[in-house]
Formats: structure tokens, sequence, C-alpha cells
């Protein structure tokens, strides 16, 4: 049988050991709302390695406070967050996966409740430690508080934030990084139309609506070097009419590829409520179509949940990767099953588990 999500893939230098990997999945798990990475985590990223996974990505992580979904989320902006996160890396790390971080900052949907642990929802009150929002233009995501405009100081400011958040990454031991630019975060934001009326060098057409994602990119490469895969999440669109199209992701792709991102991971929506055909698969011909047009590798993502599934996405050329959400929730083994239903004889299933997998 074909087996090509269970072969290698090599980015800049780094081989992962197959293309079945875990997406962020954001765990709001946080308690002392610190940024500081929990027990939690290392079970939690630790039990995707031990079950096959080619590749873990860390959960939207904040490159400041209030770049951060909740107050319970992920943050990469101190040391003590970059020493905590060294042991669960080399963890990690040991079971055979390679490890990377989603660097984020959440932008007009920032300072909200946790989607779990409390009662509430929507915005955070300042009684309830929420904080002033930005955003590209002062236009609020429906049902949230309305975002401050930032200005172009303000812009620089989170540039060095995702450069000095990518050096502690580097530092903590990840092994590649990934830039946030989905689901109507901070940096979506700016690439939409629908959320970016600016009249500046940061608003307009494509390259101006793009400018911040490309500044963040090449002074996150100078920073961390050329051996480090990079990433970048993208919606592809956000399925609403004069919003981002599927056309203008894959040119922002390309220039991205010419940035020297290594691989563009390809989801859609989240920056207007919208009407979503949801289904198996949903989101891969948008990958597909990035991938075909810009002829930068990309990761498919959406309710990808069969080993079959995943082969024939790499099998065909659809994508490179198959990020493998829910499914791995789920079952933390699904690579390891995957190459048994695929008849696939891997190395790296752990020891003390062997005879559950031979």
């Amino acid at each position: 049988m074909s087996h090509a999500a269970l072969e290698p893939i090599t980015l800049r230098g780094t081989t992962f050991r197959n293309r079945i990997w875990v997406p962020p999945m954001c765990q709001y798990i946080v308690e002392k709302e610190d940024g500081v990475p929990t027990p939690w985590h290392l079970m939690h990223i630790g039990s995707f390695a031990r079950g096959g996974a080619g590749a873990v990505i860390v959960e939207a992580t904040g490159v400041v406070p209030e770049g951060r979904i909740s107050p319970r989320d992920l943050g990469l902006w101190n040391d003590e967050q970059r020493d905590a996160f060294a042991p669960i890396v080399r963890f990690a790390q040991s079971l055979g996966a390679k490890v990377g971080i989603q660097l984020a900052h959440a932008g007009r949907k920032a300072s909200t409740h946790p989607e779990w642990g409390t009662d509430g929802s929507g915005s955070l009150t300042p009684d309830e430690g929420g904080w002033q929002t930005v955003a590209p233009s002062a236009i609020a995501f429906e049902g949230l508080d309305a975002p401050v405009a930032l200005d172009t100081d303000g812009i620089a400011d989170i540039v060095r934030a995702f450069t000095t958040s990518a050096r502690r990454a580097v530092d903590a031991g990840f092994d590649f990084l990934e830039i946030h630019g989905a689901h109507g975060y901070l940096i979506h934001s700016f690439l939409s139309p629908l959320s970016n009326h600016r009249e500046d060098s940061y608003g307009g057409d494509l390259e101006r609506r793009a400018r911040i994602l490309l500044e963040i990119v090449d002074a996150v490469r100078a920073e961390v070097g050329e051996e480090i895969p990079l990433l970048v999440r993208l919606s592809a669109t956000d399925w609403t009419d004069g919003g981002l199209t599927v056309a203008e992701t894959a040119q922002v792709a390309t220039w991205l590829g010419e940035r020297g991102v290594d691989l563009v991971d390809v989801s859609t929506g989240g920056n207007v409520l919208a009407e979503i055909p949801v289904g198996p698969g949903y989101q891969v011909p948008a990958a597909t179509a990035v991938r075909e047009a810009s002829g930068v590798p990309v990761a498919a993502v959406g309710m990808i949940d069969e080993p079959k599934q995943a082969e024939q996405i790499v099998a065909t050329g659809l994508a490179d990767v198959v990020l493998v959400g829910r499914e791995y929730l789920r079952d933390p083994n699904f690579a390891l099953n995957a190459a048994a239903s695929l008849r696939v004889d891997v190395n790296y299933a752990p020891k003390p588990y062997h005879r559950a997998f031979r």
C-alpha cells in the first residue's frame, strides 16, 4: 500500500519522521494567568510525541501579554516562560517528534473569557482582568469590544515582540517556529479588507495589507538565522464576499516563500462570522490551490480523521503535510495506528508499547 503520509519530510535541514503532525490547539489551562506552561502541557505535548506524530506544534502563544486570546493562554515574552518550555521540548524530542511553537497576537479577538473553565463569555471587563485590544482599524469582531487602531509605532513594537519571542523559542530548543496569521487574529485582520480600512502603508492593496506579516517574517528570519524552519498559518478565505480570497492568499504565500518561509499551514475563516461548509477535508482544496499557485509546501487541516484520508491527501499531492487535530485528541497514538492501518512498519513505537503495535 502507499505510505506517503508516513514518509519523512525535510525542511531547511530538519527532518521530520512523517507527515502526520499535530496542529496548535488552545488549551486555556494556565490558571496562574502568567503564560508559563504547566504539567498539563508536558503531558499533552508528550503524549502526541509518544504516539508517533512527526511534529507537534504548541498552541497559540502570546508574544506579549495583550496578545493572548485569554488570560489562561501560554506566553513567551519573558525568560521564566522560556525556561519552563525547555524541558517540555526536550521530553517530546526524546520521543522522536520535532516540536514547534505558534507565535501569536490575538489582536481584536484578545482579552476574552477562556472557552472553558469560567462562567463568562465574550470580552473580559476591566474588573475581570481584561485589557484594551488593538487591530489595524477600530472595527470590532462581532460580539466583542471595539479595538484601538494601531499606529506605526505600535506596529513596530509588535514586530519586535514577535522577534524577541522567536529568539526565546529557539533558546528553549524548539525545532521550528510558526507565525499565526489566521483565524481573525491580528495578522489576519491586517490581511483582510473586511477588517483593515487603513489608508497608510499598512492598508489598501494586498501588498500593503500584508506588510506587517512580511516585516515580522523578515525580522524573525534575521533573528533566528537560516537553519530554523519557519512556518506561517494563513486563513485562505474569509468565506464572505469582499473578504480575503484564496487567490490573494496564494500571492501572500508566494511572497512568504521568497522571504524564507518553508511551509504554509493553510486553514480558513475566523475573521468574520460566516457560513462555512464544514465536512471531511473541507479545507484541503484551499491548501492545494495555495500550493499550486505559489510553489510553497503546504499543510492541510480540517476534519482529517482517517489514516487513508491522510494518505490520499499526501500521496496525490494535495498537500505536503496533514495536520490532524481533534482525532489526535481522541487518539494520541493516531500516527502509530495509521502505520498499522496502512501496513507500514515504523520503528518509533516506544519499547514498552511494542506489543500493542506489532
